[in-house]
């Protein structure tokens, strides 16, 4: 019996181990949130301004552009994967990828070739266990990504657009990330940067301004339309995907918080439990003691009678 209660308690000290460990990276990760919140909101304006300009240079202009025109029968696509570099976020990373390949298998479907690019080590040992095929892929940034890891993934992707595709250029460019909506809530995305839909963008300019009684101005174009766009380009792409590595960061964090929290509480019930057992273990063990000190001492009286007779 006595066996049985140290492994309880060594069971119990391994618990209460893990314990402070998971409450430890619950608090580092509730700490995290609110900077990758913040870096969200301070970037968010400036991708929106840019967006802005650049539907008002494709509108005021017949100019054709890869950022704003579509293509007549597009034969390839590149997806960009945003997953993360640590596990220990539950669901997250594994959801991403589900709606990468919910997408991936809708644009083959729709008879495109398609190009994979992923950010995060989840996302490259994932497709890398299973032999996909992926065109190139960043790690290491994914917990506090930087605008200057936004335009190292953003330059092939840019370049790709620029090329035809019959040299490996593609004629659409979407994204897959995880959209931070609250503490509770982050729901994997997916959204077409390239081509721009004008349609889209325009109405959600006209309503922007509808809501904030504003009237959209009037550009003139220097020194034309198409190089405006040339020079908003880059700055667009490298924006939006600036904004999804941070939405992902944030999303990231809050995922590991709920996830080491969860654990927290599962810890704690099982610290319960295993000492409840501990505490059965031990009232069973000096229940067994004060029978075996009973039982021996009713034996020595006997014996000790049987003498004196």
């Amino acid at each position: 019996m006595g066996a049985q209660l140290r492994v309880y308690k060594r069971r119990i000290k391994s618990v209460t181990a893990t314990k402070k460990i998971t409450k430890a990276m619950e608090m580092i990760a509730a700490s995290r949130i609110v900077k990758a919140q913040r870096q969200v909101t301070a970037s968010t304006p400036y991708a929106t301004e840019l967006t802005r300009a650049v539907t008002a240079v494709a509108t005021g202009s017949n100019t054709k552009h890869p950022l704003t025109t579509e293509v007549e029968a597009p034969v390839r696509a590149a997806v960009l994967l945003i997953t993360s570099d640590r596990g220990l976020a539950g669901g997250y990373s594994s959801n991403a990828i589900k709606a990468a390949e919910r997408l991936t298998e809708r644009l083959t479907g729709e008879g495109k070739k398609v190009d994979t690019y992923i950010v995060g080590r989840k996302g490259v040992a994932y497709y890398g266990f299973r032999e996909i095929e992926v065109t190139e892929s960043w790690t290491g940034f994914t917990d506090s990504p930087t605008y200057a890891d936004a335009k190292k993934v953003a330059g092939p992707l840019i370049a790709a657009v620029q090329r035809d595709t019959a040299d490996g250029g593609v004629d659409e460019l979407h994204i897959v990330f995880t959209e931070f909506i609250s503490m509770l809530t982050q729901t994997p995305t997916q959204n077409r940067l390239l081509p721009l839909s004008l349609a889209d963008a325009s109405a959600d300019q006209d309503e922007d301004a509808a809501k904030k009684h504003e009237i959209l101005p009037l550009f003139d174009f220097e020194p034309s339309a198409e190089d405006v766009l040339d020079a908003l380009l880059p700055r667009y792409v490298e924006s939006r995907i600036y904004n999804a590595l941070l939405q992902a960061a944030a999303s990231k964090h809050a995922a590991t918080r709920r996830a080491m929290k969860s654990a927290t509480d599962n810890a704690g019930d099982l610290i319960k439990s295993l000492s409840r057992l501990a505490n059965a273990a031990r009232q069973a063990e000096i229940t067994q003691e004060i029978s075996e000190i009973v039982g021996g001492a009713s034996a020595l009286a006997d014996a000790t009678a049987g003498s004196e007779k």
